[in-house]
């Protein structure tokens, strides 16, 4: 099949700008961060060079990349689209807070 590509999901994390213009995770009412699945689809934009990168949805809603994985081409329908990756990428302290995060929600 020709219109193959390869497809990767990206465990990430919403996140927002504070007053000082640094990122921070979006927090639910209880204060807990939210890990979600997004892949690339046939019409992202931009390339991914490393996690902690920030990334648009489709829902224009802004993510960083915790963790990242080859996923099979026949199963992307199962996992939203992102849409485009940006150029900015949150601080090392927030990543290993985010990957402590995403873990803990593995173990349960």
């Amino acid at each position: 099949m020709k219109d193959k590509y390869e497809v990767y999901r990206y465990t990430g994390i919403p996140v927002v700008k504070n007053r000082s213009g640094n990122y921070e995770f979006k927090t639910d009412e209880s204060g807990q961060v939210k890990p979600h699945d997004w892949r690339t689809g046939k019409h992202t934009k931009g390339k991914f060079k490393r996690n902690g990168q920030v990334f648009l949805t489709e829902d224009n809603l802004f993510v960083t990349v915790i963790e990242v994985e080859k996923m099979p081409f026949n199963r992307r329908h199962t996992v939203t689209p992102l849409q485009r990756f940006t150029s900015e990428f949150i601080n090392e302290q927030l990543l290993k807070t985010g990957r402590k995060a995403v873990r803990n929600l593995q173990n349960d």
